[in-house]
């Protein structure tokens, strides 16, 4: 089977993350400027390491004379960039033009009112959506229409050290064992890493935790089904780790951007993160480059679990420059610009044909890797709620408190269903 055959199947797995319930309005003005008027659009995102954004615009620039594109570095911590954003559009303002959008936000900028509906501009130009993954063109949709175009999806991974582990662990207690084991092999200080601060990226984990032992947070009529054994188990297991001599004792400050900076250098033989760490760990500067393979999450006592993550773009309903706006869009997320994001950002494609470049398929061995596709395939969602942004808050704080030893995870997971249930109903 092709490639992107596989990665279609991936992307209807993903549907299920999304809600469509309730609408939004856009404006129809596109606020271009005349004719030849050099324009500048402002361009916001998080941190990128990888020099891939970078490359993208300077590509799009050479081809869009006319068009400057500034670049405004948003937070690492998606939860810090969301109320930002929130702040910025809530306000009316028009600072920024085109901006990167977590998969879970989409539905709920799209009815406050803070995207320009993007279905005109696609039928206009002729875009097929049928050759984007299917589950990253839903994350960019809602109440029927089109908010966003995908850009990239992502799934946890297990990232190891092949001078060495031989084999990875297929299981929690697995990776516990070898974590203890081969801590201080070959100069490290860490047997694992993951993302333990209280911030977006701790949900995640949790999600991953908790459904590799069957638990979950919500049900898929929406009840509140948190409080169960399973829950509790996979809670233990990801306080066990946390608390443990082999992660860094600071784990609960740890982002994705530490986590990048302490296996870049060597310091541990495990860790968790998304596909474009694997670009990264394998750069000329980094201390394991060819040492370094993926493979799926570890199971508990139910499957493996990895949550499904991505980003889309989209435009600020308010910008002045919604026609420029829109051509850097087409650029970024279309084949040109997805592929320097691929060879430089090592960010799997939404493009379904770029799975089959050549370039991109040389240009990191994950877009060929069978271990990465089940772990695409193991990708769970977050809850699926219109009220997710108060869910996340809700378990941030209750599994912050757990892996600090303030409470135990039955106590955590009792809270969180009084507090869920309070906020669903």
């Amino acid at each position: 089977m092709k490639m992107w055959k596989k990665m279609a199947a991936v992307g209807l797995s993903a549907t299920l993350i999304f809600s469509l319930a309730a609408c939004g309005q856009g404006s129809d003005q596109e606020g271009s400027d005349a004719e030849g008027e050099k324009v500048t659009i402002t361009y916001a995102r998080g941190k990128d390491q990888t020099g891939a954004t970078e490359k993208i615009i300077e590509a799009f620039e050479k081809k869009h004379p006319n068009i400057d594109v500034k670049f405004k570095e948003m937070p690492a911590d998606t939860g810090t960039s969301h109320d930002q954003y929130v702040t910025m559009f809530s306000g009316g303002s028009s600072e920024i033009d085109v901006f990167d959008l977590d998969v879970i936000w989409p539905a709920e900028f799209a009815q406050a009112g803070y995207l320009e509906p993007l279905d005109r501009y696609i039928q206009k130009d002729g875009i097929n959506m049928d050759e984007y993954v299917e589950g990253a063109v839903e994350a960019g949709s809602y109440n029927g229409q089109q908010w966003a175009m995908p850009k990239f999806m992502d799934a946890g991974l297990l990232y190891y050290r092949t001078d060495i582990v031989k084999e990875p662990p297929k299981t929690w207690d697995e990776l516990v064992k070898q974590a203890k084991e081969n801590k201080g092999e070959k100069g490290t200080k860490y047997g694992y890493v993951f993302q333990g601060k209280q911030y977006e990226g701790l949900v995640c984990n949790f999600i991953e935790f908790i459904g590799a032992y069957g638990g979950k947070v919500l049900d898929e009529q929406g009840n509140v089904v948190i409080n169960s054994k399973d829950t509790v188990q996979g809670l233990e297991k990801m306080a066990e780790i946390a608390q443990s001599d082999y992660v860094p004792g600071n784990v609960t400050a740890i982002t994705e951007v530490e986590t990048d900076a302490i296996y870049k250098e060597g310091q541990a033989v495990f860790d968790r993160q998304w596909p474009y760490h694997y670009a990264l760990m394998n750069k000329d500067d980094s201390d394991v480059k060819g040492k370094v393979d993926v493979a799926p999450l570890p199971k508990g006592d139910e499957k493996s679990a990895a949550a499904l993550g991505g980003w889309v773009s989209g435009i600020n309903k308010n910008s002045k420059h919604k026609k420029e706006a829109w051509e850097f869009i087409k650029f970024m997320n279309g084949p040109e610009g997805q592929k320097i994001s691929a060879i430089d950002g090592g960010l799997a494609p939404t493009y379904l044909p770029l799975f089959e470049d050549e370039e991109v398929k040389n240009a990191s061995p994950l877009f060929e890797n069978e271990d990465y596709i089940e772990g695409l395939k193991a990708a769970v969602s977050r809850p699926v709620s219109p009220e997710y942004p108060k869910i996340s808050d809700i378990i941030q704080v209750e599994v912050s408190k757990t892996l600090a030893g303030k409470q135990k995870p039955e106590e955590a997971v009792k809270v969180m269903e009084k507090k869920l249930k309070e906020v669903v109903n």
